[in-house]
C-alpha cells in the first residue's frame, strides 16, 4: 500500500523560508522586483481564496501592526471568528497567521503549506512571472487558511508599502492607513510624498479609507488618491480626540471622544501613539458598523483592553519581579525612535538608561541613536541574527561618534542582555531596541524561548 508521509513543521519551514525572501534579504530591492501579477495568478489557482472572507486592509509606517491587532481583537470580542495576518514574526513563523488572537499551530501551518505547495511550485515554474517569494507564499497561506476555517473577517496588514504589496489583491470592506514617516526609502522612495503614494495604493474604488493623523504632505497625497477613486476618506484627527486618564508600566487608560460616542478605554499597549492607533481601530469599527456589521460598544472596550501585541514598549521584567526593570520596543527608524523617547518618561521612573541597541543595515542607526542621545544612555552595541543586521562593532562606532558611552560590544543579543542585567540596579531601566529582531531576541533570552532558525533561507539575487 502506498502511503504519503505527512509534512512536518520543519519540512514546511524549509519549503517556505527556502523561497526568495526580500524581508530578510541583504539588499533592498527596487520596485522593479515587485508586482502583483504573480500573486494574482497564485490566488487564481487557489480558487481566489482571498475574496472568500470580508477584509480589513491596513497599511502605514508606524502603528499598522498595533492597529491591525486592535481591530482584530475588537471583532473577536464581539464573537466573530477573526483571522489576522501580520509580519514579520518575533519567534515563530506561525505568529503571522492568527485566529482570535492565537497563532496557528505547527500542524496546521504544515498542512496549509502541503495543500498549496503544488500550486506554488507550478506558478513559479510555468506562470511566466518568476518564482513565488516567501512573503507571497505566507500571504497565500493566510488567505487559504482563513477560508478553510470559515473566518467571519480577515484583518490583513500590509508587509511593505501598499501599492505593490502581495496583500493588495483584496477587495476590502474598509482599508486604513496609519501614520506615515520615512522608512524603507531604498524601496519606497526618499520623500514623504513618494512613500504616501505607495501606502495610498491600497485605496480601492468606492471603498472607505480610514486615515490616522498625518503630516499635511502625506494627507494631501492620500486625499488626492481617495478623490480620484471615489473613496470616502475618514480622518481620525477630525473624527476623534483622546485624553489620557492614567498610566503605569503595565497599561494606560484614556477617554476617546467622537462625534457620536465616547469610549472609556484601557489598553496594555503603552505610548501616546497607541491611543492614536486605538482611535484608528475604533474608526475602522465604526465604519464597519455603518455597513451593517454588528459591533457593540462593549466589544470595542474589551478588544482594546485585551489586545496582545508584544515587543512594542513592552515591560518584560519589573523591580518587583527580580530587582530589574527591562523594556523592549521594536522601533526601527528615527521617527519611531523619537516617539519612543517621548514616551519613556511618562511611564517609567529611572536614574540611568542602559541601552541594548542593534539595527538593520539601511535603517539609519545614526538617526535612531541621535534620537536616543538626549537620554544619556550607557550603550551595549549588539548584532541580531537577522541577516541584514549591522555588526556590533559598526553600531558601537556610530554610537561613539555621537558622543555616547559604549560599555560593551557583542555579536549576540542574548549575551548583551545578560551583560546589561548584570550591570543594572533597581533604579536603572534596561531598554532593548533598534529593530524588532533585537526586541525579539532580548525576549527570547529573558523568557527562555527557543529561537526558530532558517539555515536553508534563500536570498534573492540582485
Amino acid at each position: 500500500m502506498n502511503t504519503c508521509a505527512q509534512l512536518t513543521y520543519e519540512g514546511a519551514l524549509r519549503r517556505v523560508m527556502g523561497l526568495a525572501d526580500f524581508e530578510r534579504s541583504t539588499h533592498s530591492p527596487g520596485h522593479s522586483s515587485f508586482h502583483l501579477e504573480r500573486m494574482a495568478l497564485l490566488m487564481e489557482r487557489l480558487s481566489n481564496a482571498h475574496l472568500a472572507v470580508p477584509t480589513v486592509h491596513i497599511a502605514g509606517t508606524k502603528g499598522k501592526g498595533s492597529t491591525s491587532a486592535m481591530t482584530a481583537a475588537i471583532l473577536t470580542a464581539q464573537g466573530y471568528k477573526v483571522g489576522l495576518y501580520t509580519s514579520p514574526h518575533l519567534h515563530s513563523a506561525t505568529e503571522r497567521i492568527r485566529v482570535n488572537g492565537q497563532p496557528v499551530n505547527e500542524r496546521e501551518f504544515a498542512d496549509v503549506v502541503d495543500s498549496i505547495w503544488h500550486v506554488v511550485e507550478d506558478v513559479g515554474r510555468s506562470g511566466g512571472h518568476g518564482g513565488v517569494t516567501t512573503f507571497e507564499a505566507m500571504t497565500a497561506m493566510a488567505f487559504v487558511y482563513f477560508r478553510r476555517i470559515g473566518a467571519d473577517f480577515q484583518v490583513m496588514e500590509v508587509g511593505l508599502g501598499g501599492r505593490l504589496d502581495s496583500t493588495n489583491i483584496v477587495e476590502p470592506r474598509v482599508c486604513a492607513i496609519t501614520n506615515i514617516s520615512l522608512d524603507h526609502i531604498a524601496t519606497l522612495g526618499d520623500t514623504i510624498t513618494k512613500i504616501a503614494f505607495e501606502k495610498a495604493g491600497i485605496i480601492k474604488p468606492e471603498t472607505p479609507v480610514v486615515v490616522a493623523p498625518q503630516s499635511d504632505e502625506a494627507m494631501q497625497v492620500i486625499a488626492d488618491v481617495a478623490d480620484k477613486r471615489g473613496a470616502r476618506l475618514l480622518s481620525v484627527a477630525d473624527r476623534f480626540s483622546w485624553r489620557k486618564r492614567r498610566s503605569d508600566i503595565r497599561a494606560q487608560a484614556f477617554t476617546l471622544t467622537g462625534a457620536d460616542a465616547e469610549y472609556e478605554l484601557e489598553t496594555p499597549l503603552l505610548g501616546d501613539y497607541q491611543m492614536e492607533n486605538a482611535a484608528t481601530a475604533v474608526a475602522i469599527s465604526e465604519t464597519l458598523i455603518a455597513q451593517g456589521v454588528v459591533l457593540e460598544d462593549d466589544a470595542i472596550v474589551r478588544g482594546i483592553r485585551d489586545v496582545h501585541w508584544p515587543a512594542r514598549l513592552q515591560t518584560l521584567a519589573t523591580p518587583e519581579d527580580d530587582g530589574k526593570l527591562l523594556v523592549v520596543d521594536g522601533a526601527h527608524n528615527p521617527y519611531s525612535m523619537e516617539r519612543l523617547v517621548e514616551a519613556l518618561p511618562g511611564y517609567f521612573a529611572y536614574d540611568r538608561l542602559i541601552l541594548i541597541f542593534g539595527a538593520l543595515s539601511g535603517h539609519s542607526a545614526a538617526g535612531m541613536l541621535r534620537a536616543l542621545a538626549p537620554l544619556s544612555p550607557v550603550a551595549l552595541a549588539t548584532h541580531s541574527r537577522h541577516p541584514r543586521s549591522a555588526s556590533g562593532e559598526t553600531i558601537a562606532q556610530v554610537a561613539r561618534e555621537l558622543g555616547m558611552e559604549v560599555i560593551h560590544t557583542s555579536e549576540n543579543v542574548g549575551e548583551a542582555t545578560r551583560q546589561a542585567l548584570s550591570l543594572a540596579t533597581e533604579r536603572d531601566l534596561v531598554l532593548g531596541t533598534g529593530s524588532l529582531s533585537v526586541a525579539a531576541e532580548v525576549t527570547e533570552e529573558i523568557r527562555q524561548i527557543p529561537p526558530e532558525l532558517y539555515p536553508y533561507m534563500s536570498m534573492p539575487r540582485r
